[in-house]
């Protein structure tokens, strides 16, 4: 019930951290089981969403850091060629894709951050789910948004 509940914010750190639907869902179970397994010790010193992330979040950039060891293949993005929808803006739509694949460029735990700042979490829950001082993520989220600055910047114009 607990995960039904929070399925929504599960799919989102897949979709941070994969890139392929097989790979999305297979990262969602491993989570699930890693949550499961770390249910019995869950004391409720924080909200059960905080510690889920936690838990997600690290279930995550671990299976992100055994991935790196073996030989990747990536699927490519499989969109539609016509879009019936009258309210589809393409700017806007480019500019978000653009903006989701410079955070795929970030290290894992910058991806960590900005998913939870967009998240709109506060620095108190950041600080409780990742276990970095509010100082430093204030600095680390100054740093990530002059990184992504550069990184949309460069793919828009081409500069590299």
């Amino acid at each position: 019930m607990l995960v039904n509940q929070h399925r929504g914010m599960l799919y989102k750190v897949c979709n941070l951290y994969c890139s392929s639907e097989y790979d999305k869902q297979d990262l969602f179970q491993e989570i699930v089981i890693q949550l499961w397994k770390a249910y019995p010790r869950f004391r409720g010193d924080s909200k059960f969403g905080t510690w889920l992330y936690r838990i997600a979040l690290n279930t995550a950039i671990s299976d992100l850091r055994k991935q790196k060891k073996h030989i990747q293949s990536v699927e490519p993005d499989q969109l539609p060629t016509e879009i019936q929808d009258i309210q589809y803006n393409k700017d806007k739509e480019e500019k978000l894709q653009q903006l989701y694949r410079a955070i795929h460029q970030l290290p894992e735990i910058e991806r960590g951050i900005v998913m939870l700042y967009l998240e709109d979490k506060s620095y108190d829950e950041m600080e409780e789910i990742l276990g970095i001082n509010q100082n430093n993520l204030r600095v680390k989220m100054n740093r990530i948004k002059e990184k992504l600055r550069k990184l949309t910047k460069v793919v828009e114009h081409g500069f590299g």
